[in-house]
């Protein structure tokens, strides 16, 4: 049979084909992103598309579910915070569909504020967690995720990590299973959540999940593999191939793919045939917590810890004091901090921040919360999606009742401000904060990757769609004066702060200038020079930020090979040093 070296994420993107899922709804978010980049191939047997948040992409996939169809939401770990508050009701309510939730966490924290574990999410909600361990099991387990929503009558959650989501293993391709469409009927019992129908729908719940509890003792996502008596370990997701390498040949194992609710009885068989038992994951102590609780002596957290990812070197070492002979190839690798791109449009708005001392800048999750870093500093805070706006408020708020003038800029980007920005701009305006919210438009999602939003005019199929302007948002919601400038003129942006902070109406500042990147929109080429002779070395456009500029021989200096002719630099120069030039 031919087989297909496919990511994790694209191996579940080809599960929900094979699935015969009908419905998916997402928002990007590494590392779960490239499942729904993976999806359009499949558009002509299901819809697939980008939703402005990860609350509305779960809405979109359960209301899917309650029509009769087999659905997918995904998104990254964070994203299931925004999201629960549907996800957890529609443990109680049940599915008609198969419904099927993946959580792509991020043990070490490679693109994401924290390092949560969502397996509690299952554990909280009560509904069904399956964890794979390679790109083969991202489409089987998929498959048999949605036989057990439908089964079970409630959601999956689909937990991957970030070395499950993007490292790449061989999937055997199956046909995809069509599936008949549950004919809808209207039953409020079931689907309107009144606190009458949530009291009688509970149960229901508790016995389904009962129900999966036993039928795990038995099912073929869980797996013995009994190689010994001496030892034993109890592993899921990619922690399982961390110990198949870490341990010894003749160790035994169980292998958890449901791994909520766990099947005990199957787990205290399988301690009872080795003589010392270890339990192998990332994160939080999970699965420990419940079989030290059900009474199973074992180890595990004491030894592996529950910080950042885990290896099979890092295993070998804190379990078995084995450390890896390493070689000293007498090379310091140089550190190179994220910054913003050459000709990034953000540069210019916070080189124009970077000047004022009587404001703070709270800022949002993005490309452009690079922001913060040396040499612009011109970002304080920075929390959560949306919170740009919001923390500003309370911190206007903070200001103001103990007399302290300091003006506020909330700042997020477009794909933020469709995201859960709207809100923030609301409250800013309803509860008279002296705020003074910045859209940041590039014109696309820029930190997952160049995803289309509400405001880019195309959607994740490639359709032409109707791009809301940001300003009739604004303008709709109440903001009298709403100042667009292109941040790449330094001018026009100092402008529009000196008018919002002077506006005596409510007034909002949009950024505006797509980022350079994105493919259909033409850019002007160009690159800049220094003249060396008028150059005085005095560092000033250094503090732009751009990675094309340097020192040499006292003088100011632009890589050609990265240099795109923003002219910041030029603007900034106070000798005029620094000229613009175009290519051919």
């Amino acid at each position: 049979m031919k087989r297909h070296l496919l990511s994790g994420n694209e191996a579940i993107a080809r599960g929900a084909f094979e699935a015969g899922v009908t419905v998916c709804s997402a928002y990007p978010g590494t590392p779960s992103t490239e499942i729904f980049e993976s999806l359009p191939q499949y558009k002509e047997a299901l819809y697939c598309e980008w939703a402005p948040n990860e609350k509305v992409a779960a809405e979109v996939a359960y209301g899917a579910s309650a029509a009769g169809v087999r659905s997918l939401c995904a998104m990254k770990h964070v994203g299931l915070n925004v999201a629960a508050d549907p996800v957890f009701t529609a443990a109680y309510n049940g599915v008609t569909g198969g419904f099927v939730v993946v959580s792509a966490d991020d043990p070490s924290m490679h693109s994401s504020q924290n390092e949560q574990d969502n397996r509690y999410y299952a554990k909280a909600a009560r509904i069904a967690l399956v964890e794979p361990s390679d790109s083969q099991e991202c489409v089987d387990f998929l498959k048999e995720a949605y036989n057990l929503s439908e089964r079970f009558d409630m959601p999956v959650l689909f937990r991957t990590t970030t070395r499950i989501s993007h490292s790449k293993s061989l999937v055997a391709f199956g046909e995809r299973e069509e599936r008949p469409v549950r004919p809808y009927r209207k039953d409020p019992g079931k689907y309107i959540c009144a606190p009458a129908n949530a009291y009688r729908n509970h149960p229901k719940a508790e016995a389904n999940l009962a129900a999966l509890a036993e039928y795990g003792e038995t099912c073929s996502l869980n797996r013995v593999e009994l190689n010994g008596a001496k030892v034993g370990v109890i592993t899921a997701s990619v922690a399982y191939q961390y110990a198949k390498d870490a341990f010894p040949e003749d160790t035994s194992f169980l292998k958890l793919g449901l791994t909520y609710p766990l099947p005990m009885k199957l787990i205290r068989d399988f301690a009872a045939k080795v003589e010392t038992l270890y339990i192998i994951e990332e994160l939080e102590p999970f699965l420990e917590e419940q079989i030290r609780a059900a009474g199973i002596p074992c180890t595990g957290k004491a030894l592996t810890g529950n910080l950042y990812e885990l290896n099979p070197q890092l295993l070998a070492e804190r379990i078995f004091q084995s450390r890896p002979p390493t070689v000293d190839v007498g090379v310091k690798a140089v550190s190179r901090p994220p910054a913003l791109c050459p000709g990034c449009p953000h540069r210019g708005f916070f080189y124009t921040m970077s000047k004022g001392k009587d404001y703070v800048v709270t800022g949002d999750i993005g490309c452009y919360t690079l922001g913060a870093s040396a040499p612009l500093n011109a970002i304080d805070t920075c929390v959560c999606m949306g919170g740009g706006f919001s923390m500003g408020m309370g911190m206007a708020k903070a200001f103001e009742a103990t007399g302290q003038k300091k003006k506020v800029f909330g700042v997020m980007g477009d794909s933020t401000f469709f995201h859960s920005g709207m809100t923030g701009a609301a409250e800013i305006l309803y509860n008279k904060g002296s705020v003074i919210p910045v859209v940041l438009d590039n014109s696309i999602t820029g930190m997952t990757g160049h995803q289309d939003n509400p405001g880019s005019g195309f959607t994740l199929q490639g359709e032409i769609a109707a791009a809301i302007k940001i300003e009739d948002v604004l303008h709709a919601l109440g903001y009298q004066t709403v100042l667009i400038a292109d941040p790449q003129d330094l001018t026009a942006m100092q402008k529009a702060v000196d008018d919002a902070l002077a506006s005596e109406v409510p007034a909002a500042i949009i950024a505006r200038r797509p980022c350079l990147l994105i493919k259909r929109i033409p850019h002007d080429a160009g690159r800049c020079e220094v003249d060396r002779e008028t150059c005085v070395g005095c560092k000033k456009c250094l503090k732009v930020g751009c990675p094309a500029l340097s020192m040499e021989e006292g003088k100011a200096r632009i890589d050609p090979n990265q240099c795109v002719g923003c002219t910041v630099c030029a603007q900034v120069c106070p000798k005029g040093a620094i000229t613009g030039k175009e290519t051919k």
